[in-house]
């Protein structure tokens, strides 16, 4: 084994705990800034869920699996990288997010409620945080699971058929969209169903992009597709 090769985990855990206190950070000053406050308890359970979730699996995914994070936080500078796909990435993983923070925190600091009772709040964050589990059971099944859109030549990419493909085709983002849609619920917000919306329209149009490049590309996709017929959601699409 290389020298690097020995480092690399280390390497990588290094630059995960720097992502993940830069995400805590963010989604802080966002949420409560916007808010005009710490008194709000949608925040903080928000927050901790989605800590707790980042934490967790990326402790899993440097312990278990460090050539998949090496490959996540790679990817974006690969040769192969597609390049549609270097420009909706920083729009699905950082600017609408964000967005959907700052709505949510907005409407906190004016008072605009959807009116949805407490029991449906406490239900969207059980979804929002089975929707986090089930990309993650993606996450740790796919060692191929990149940051991005690339055909792995480099490290032998093929289909990946098991676990949560078994079920849908997009696993990591049928959680995402989970997710997103409880968030709304889950804050009792109004204008937080926008950011969130063109959030998942963008999950679309990159699982579209993404099919059109695995199935001209991947051996073995083309089959794929016939065997397991949804992409997002069971019996729609």
């Amino acid at each position: 084994m290389a020298e690097s090769d020995k480092i690399q985990p280390e390497l990588n855990w290094k630059l995960i705990i720097l992502r993940f206190i830069f995400t805590m950070i963010l989604m802080s000053v966002f949420l409560f800034l916007a808010a005009g406050t710490v008194r709000w308890w949608e925040g903080w359970v928000y927050m901790i869920i989605s800590v707790a979730m980042l934490v967790g699996s990326r402790y899993i995914l440097i312990k278990k699996y460090p050539e998949v994070a090496a490959e996540r936080m790679a990817a974006g500078k690969k040769e192969d990288t597609k390049a549609w796909d270097k420009v909706l990435v920083p729009l699905v993983g950082i600017y609408l997010p964000m967005a959907v923070w700052v709505v949510a925190g907005l409407e906190k600091r004016f008072g605009v409620r959807a009116g949805f009772p407490l029991w449906v709040q406490i239900l969207a964050f059980a979804l929002a945080v089975a929707g986090s589990m089930f990309s993650n059971w993606a996450l740790f099944r796919n060692k191929f699971f990149s940051s991005h859109v690339r055909i792995q030549k480099d490290r032998g990419h093929e289909v990946v058929k098991d676990g949560p493909y078994a079920i849908v085709r997009h696993p990591g983002y049928a959680g995402g969209f989970v997710h997103f849609i409880a968030t709304p619920l889950a804050f009792n917000a109004l204008w937080t169903w926008i950011p969130s919306l063109l959030l998942i329209g963008l999950y679309v149009v990159r699982i579209i992009k993404e099919e059109e490049a695995l199935t001209a590309e991947l051996p073995g996709y083309a089959e794929y597709k016939k065997e397991i017929r949804y992409r997002l959601v069971p019996g729609i699409w």
